[in-house]
This record gives C-alpha cells, sequence and structure tokens, in this order.
C-alpha cells in the first residue's frame, strides 16, 4: 500500500495570522491541529502529496488536473500577497493518476491545456494554498499534485481515488492524500450562507462518521441534509477516501470548531493491514444502481412525478401521452401554476414553470413544463436521453397568489414570492438554499424580473405543494 497517509484540511483564510490577524486566535484549535496533521505527514514519509480542492476549477462531466509545470499562487485576494507559493508540481504522478482515471472510466481535464480555452489559470486556489500555509510551517517541501473536486456521483467520486491508489502502486511512491474542505457554512445565524438548524447536525454526523472511518455511512448520507448544509468539503473527502480502498484504516479526528459559523475539521487516516471486506466499488455502484431503478419505479414515486418522468421518456422517444379525465386523480383535475424541477447527481439540471396556468389541469402542466425544464432552461444544455435514468425529479404546485402589503408577511421558508413592476415579474420559490430574509428573497426576484431596486412593486406571496 503506497497511499501512507491522509486528511481533512480546513480552509478559511481567517485561520492565517497574517489574515485574520486578531480573529486567526479564535481558531488556535484548528491551526494546531494543522500543525500535528504536519509532523504526522512528514513521519509517514510521503513521497509526493496529492491535495483536492472544491475551489479550484470545476466541470460537471470530469475532474480537472493541474498540469502546469510548476503550481504556484499568492493570497493577495485576502490581502496578504506576500503570502505566495511555489512547487514543484509532480507531472508523472499527474500522467499516471490522469491514465488509471481513464481507465476506470472517470474524464479527466488537464488544467493547464484549458486555460485559453475556458478562461481558467492553472493557479492555486485558497483551498489549497491555506491548507498549505500551515504545511510548510510543519516543514512539508513535497511535490504537489493539485486535483479540483468532481460533480460525478459519490462513487465515481471514489472511482477517482482509487485511481490514485492505482497509480501510486505503479510508480511505487510513497503519497499522501489530503482532502481540503470546510464542513457545513450554515451553523449560525449571519453565517457566510444564512442559518439552517440542520447544518450542526450534519457537522456531527460528518466527525463522527470520519471518526470511525464510515465510509459507505458517508456516502450514503442523507441528501437533503447535505444541501440544506452548504458544505464544501464533502466531495474532496469522499476523493480522498477512495485511495484507501480495500484497507483497514485508522481515523482521528484533531479539532473541530466552527466559531464563524463554518464548521472546520482537521483529521488524519492511516492505512493498516488489507482487508478485502473493505474494497467498496463494486458495491457502491450496484446501490447506485438499485437507487437509479428505484427512482424508475412508479410505486416509488407520487403520481405527478410518475407523470413528469413518463412525459421525458415518451418525448425522447417522438412519443406523447394524452391523459384523459379517468386517468386523473380528482385533486389534480383543477388547473395550477407547476414547477418542475429535474436534478442529477444532486445536482440542479433543469427547472422551469408556470405562475399562470396554461394547460387544462395540474397533469398537463406538468407534462409542458418536465419537458421545457429538460430542454428550454437557458441555465443548462438540453438533457440528453442517457441522462433520464440518472435524473431525481420534483412537481411543486402552487396555491392561489394573495398580495402582501409590506415584508413581514413574507417568510421564505413556508412562502414563495412574485414580484411585478408593470408588465415585467419575477417569481422566487420558497425554502431555497442560502436564502434565508425577505430582504434577500425579493431582490433576487426583482434581478430575475429585471426590476430595478428603487423602482415600485406589488407583492405576492404563496405557497407550495411538493412532490417527490
Amino acid at each position: 500500500m503506497l497511499i501512507v497517509f491522509g486528511g481533512t484540511c480546513p480552509h478559511p483564510p481567517i485561520m492565517i495570522p497574517e489574515i485574520g490577524r486578531e480573529e486567526a486566535n479564535t481558531v488556535k484549535k484548528s491551526q494546531q491541529a494543522m500543525l500535528n496533521l504536519a509532523r504526522e505527514l512528514k513521519e509517514s514519509q510521503a513521497e509526493t502529496l496529492v491535495m483536492i480542492s472544491p475551489h479550484a476549477p470545476v466541470f460537471r462531466d470530469g475532474i480537472a488536473l493541474n498540469f502546469a509545470p510548476r503550481l504556484k499562487g499568492n493570497l493577495s485576494g485576502f490581502r496578504a500577497p506576500q503570502l505566495s507559493f511555489d512547487l514543484v508540481n509532480d507531472l508523472q504522478m499527474a500522467q499516471e493518476i490522469k491514465k488509471q482515471a481513464g481507465d476506470l472510466n472517470i474524464e479527466v481535464v488537464p488544467l493547464e491545456k484549458t486555460e485559453h480555452k475556458y478562461g481558467f489559470s492553472p493557479e492555486l486556489d485558497h483551498g489549497l494554498m491555506v491548507p498549505l500555509y500551515f504545511l510548510q510551517k510543519g516543514g512539508i517541501e513535497l511535490p504537489l499534485v493539485a486535483i479540483s473536486m468532481g460533480l460525478f456521483p459519490f462513487p465515481q467520486l471514489y472511482t477517482f481515488g482509487v485511481a490514485i491508489q492505482k497509480a501510486a502502486l505503479n510508480l511505487k511512491k510513497k503519497v499522501a492524500v489530503l482532502a481540503s474542505g470546510d464542513l457545513s457554512h450554515r451553523l449560525l445565524p449571519g453565517a457566510p450562507a444564512g442559518y439552517e438548524p440542520r447544518g450542526r447536525e450534519f457537522d456531527q454526523k460528518m466527525v463522527r462518521l470520519i471518526s470511525e472511518a464510515d465510509v459507505k455511512g458517508i456516502i450514503n448520507l442523507d441528501r437533503e441534509l447535505i444541501e440544506r448544509a452548504g458544505e464544501c468539503g464533502l466531495r474532496p473527502i469522499i476523493m480522498m477516501l477512495g485511495a484507501f480502498d480495500g484497507f483497514d484504516l485508522k481515523p482521528a479526528v484533531l479539532s473541530y470548531e466552527g466559531p464563524f459559523g463554518v464548521g472546520y475539521m482537521v483529521a488524519t487516516i492511516k492505512p493498516e493491514k488489507q482487508n478485502p471486506e473493505r474494497q467498496l466499488l463494486a458495491e457502491l455502484y450496484v446501490s447506485q444502481t438499485e437507487k437509479i431503478k428505484k427512482r424508475a419505479r412508479p410505486e416509488s414515486t407520487s403520481f405527478l412525478v410518475q407523470v413528469a418522468r413518463e412525459t421525458l421518456e415518451n418525448y425522447y422517444q417522438g412519443k406523447r401521452k394524452s391523459y384523459t379525465p379517468e386517468d386523473i386523480p380528482p385533486e389534480f383535475a383543477r388547473r395550477a401554476g407547476v414547477f418542475v424541477s429535474l436534478k442529477k447527481h444532486g445536482n440542479l439540471r433543469g427547472c422551469i414553470g408556470t405562475i399562470i396556468p396554461q394547460g387544462k389541469n395540474i397533469v398537463e402542466e406538468v407534462a409542458n413544463n418536465a419537458i421545457s425544464s429538460a430542454t428550454r432552461d437557458p441555465r443548462f444544455y438540453p438533457v440528453g436521453i442517457e441522462e433520464l435514468a440518472d435524473l431525481e425529479i420534483s412537481v411543486d404546485v402552487l396555491t392561489e397568489p394573495e398580495p402582501v402589503e409590506n415584508l413581514e408577511e413574507l417568510y421564505p421558508k413556508r412562502y414563495g414570492v412574485i414580484v411585478r413592476s408593470g408588465s415585467r415579474s419575477g417569481l422566487l420559490l420558497p425554502d431555497l438554499e442560502g436564502i434565508d430574509t425577505p430582504d434577500q428573497q425579493v431582490a433576487i426576484a426583482r434581478q430575475k424580473a429585471g426590476i430595478g431596486p428603487g423602482e415600485s412593486v406589488k407583492l405576492e406571496r404563496f405557497e407550495v405543494i411538493r412532490y417527490k
């Protein structure tokens, strides 16, 4: 086993004394834990350091790997240009990881070659530089491989970690893998992503699961809990854990704190003996396939979601099903505004809806908006037929909008809002991640409608009934 060390590192710039000044003293536990991690990393005798960041360029269908000859960056964006980094890129290891990932059907995007095409810079991001600051303070000066987290399903992210392990074995090189990432960004009122009570629940679970090396528990965390937590570290952690596939692990959580409303966990992972029962790759893919099959079974979803899925399947086969009055449950025979949301691997893939109903009934509204969500959402390329099995579909049926006189009558967790000015209108659904105040809700609805901050508006609120 040539993956000799692993760990998780928080990356708040405020943790660095030259940036955080007095406030940096608030996270002394994390600072000391990072220095302890550096000491243990040094003791591992690793020859190359692989780091995974959530803040490097992220692709939907590939994992970016930095192929710049030297890996450079500085923290001038945080008013500390004197803190600069210039490291040797282990290009041999980077190339071998790319090859092994390709053999496992994981697409790798070489970052240096995409700079001119996509406008990305190969410079290091703060997700890497903040941990590197403490590693260098602890005497770590290793060649680096810089990797971006991916947006693939969790089993494929884990697979990429397996590719790192295979690369280390092929090159017979001792490798350490660190996942950079913070936990929930929503722990306290006034937190960067707003307050969410379940943020602390997510962090507590992650600390426990890491301390128990419960990889399956991490991968199978409740998706709604993950979304509500507003985290950035889960995907890098899963990628890191994949590098230890097939081995017993000795984990240690060195520190956890969240004084600024963001959870910071420092943890180490050390491999022990080989254990076939911890070879999880095949099991994870079987589990993923079963989940996809379950989504497609009519008995596992609501009637309206069945309508949306069946409509899309027919649409991509050049067919369209008509629903007779006998096919439609009485509660859906009326007219109402409807939004259809499509997600793929937990990420939004399309969402289109109508405030004022266009169809004869809710079922027709769902069918029309399902096709629009898949093919006409301007934020995304149209959904391909090969993606249908991976889609998670939800349907929101709107209640009749009612006028409100002031912001005090809005409650973003319960009510959506419609902002109108003349012929322009903007709508925002309720209970959206990061939208915690009526002011935020109205401001975003104004932006969607092209209504300026100083223009007078009429406000309406509505509720939704969500079907999954």
